[in-house]
């Protein structure tokens, strides 16, 4: 319960760093280390087995990642060119779409009386796929009048998301039953570090979210809506079962969106990790939303 109650710690904490700036803005520094938490606890939930189960699930995992890394980065260009978004915010969107699927989809998914284990390995291919093809789409479609350090983001997004998930996962292969008595944990170290870092990321641009922010608000709940909705009727109509449908549409529409605004802080502005921070929050309301619902349907 604590868990599904994320949107309104992060929406409370964010409101408080909205008035109150000067407590939160000396953290910046620490957002990537305490991304860093996130991914080894990301890590230390997965096992050998979780990436073997994809061979037992290739078509939709395929179709899955296809959808993943092409519908949320074009939605998103499109989006953030309908609004008429500056270079930094548009930068923002992209990142947004261009980073892997959330852990929230697994929580999600199961909510949903989706294909838990599909989820779960969605997200851990499309989270190592990301570390390449992330920066790559960025540049590709920001343009040539943007300057994106591709090598250096490629080289922290090993540090930052391949190297804790590959530690996490050997942790968790070779030390299972003192892993396993921490895992309740997980869930909620992963919670409360992202709700501080949306928390200083909404510090650091207080201004510029003051000045545009239902904009930003309005073309992040349009691009995380196209990610569901396409995720779930383009696997529907190439005949996948309910459940796998359900499983595509939260792998699609729920984006690593801390991993996007820790990228944006790092490499661009705070206002680029506006649209990351804003994501993270309401990707769980939708997200909760839309499994309540499924959830009595029939699956």
């Amino acid at each position: 319960m604590l868990i599904l109650l994320f949107p309104i710690w992060a929406l409370l904490l964010s409101a408080y760093a909205y008035f109150q700036p000067s407590f939160f803005v000396d953290f910046k520094s620490y957002i990537i280390p305490l991304l860093i938490v996130i991914m080894l606890s990301m890590g230390l939930t997965l096992t050998a087995k979780d990436f073997k189960q994809v061979l037992s699930s290739k078509r939709a995992v395929i179709v899955g990642v296809l959808l993943q890394f092409m519908v949320m980065p074009i939605a998103a260009l499109l989006v953030s060119k309908a609004f008429g978004f500056e270079n930094e915010l548009t930068i923002g969107m992209l990142l947004v779409g261009s980073v892997a699927g959330g852990t929230a989809s697994n929580v999600m998914c199961y909510l949903a009386k989706g294909d838990t284990a599909l989820s779960i390995s969605m997200t851990s291919i499309s989270t190592l796929i990301g570390v390449v093809l992330t920066p790559l789409l960025v540049a590709l479609m920001v343009g040539k009048g943007v300057d994106i350090p591709v090598q250096a983001m490629l080289e922290s997004l090993v540090k930052i998301v391949l190297l804790p998930v590959t530690v996490g996962v050997l942790l968790n292969t070779f030390f299972a039953k003192k892993v396993e008595k921490i895992q309740f944990l997980l869930p909620y170290v992963s919670m409360f570090t992202i709700v501080f870092i949306i928390a200083i990321v909404v510090a650091l641009s207080a201004g510029k979210l003051a000045e545009i922010g239902y904009l930003i608000v309005l073309a992040v709940m349009i691009h995380n809506s196209i990610g569901l909705i396409l995720g779930y009727s383009v696997t529907r109509l190439l005949g996948f079962d309910e459940r796998v449908c359900r499983t595509i549409a939260f792998e699609v529409g729920l984006q690593n969106s801390g991993l996007a605004a820790a990228l944006a802080i790092k490499f661009f502005t705070p206002v680029a990790a506006l649209p990351g921070s804003i994501f993270s929050i309401w990707h769980n309301v939708s997200g909760s939303l839309l499994a309540s619902y499924w959830s009595k349907q029939k699956s």
